[in-house]
């Protein structure tokens, strides 16, 4: 049997902790920031966890 892959877009876009919890990038800071306001781009830049609901899909995406 060949070995399970992981997730290319789930490698791009998810990182773990040292704790075991999944760390991601918020959306819509990629392009169009014009519009947005620098307080809307400001909170954007801070990393956050994906949630108790999710982690599981996500870690299973990356398992490998």
């Amino acid at each position: 049997m060949p070995k399970m892959k992981s997730k290319s877009g789930a490698k791009k876009r998810f990182t773990l902790t040292g704790t075991g919890k999944v760390k991601r990038k918020h959306a819509y800071k990629s392009h169009i920031l014009t519009k947005k306001t620098t307080k809307q781009k400001r909170n954007l830049t801070h990393i956050g966890l994906v949630s108790e609901a999710d982690q599981a899909n996500v870690l299973r995406m990356l398992a490998s």
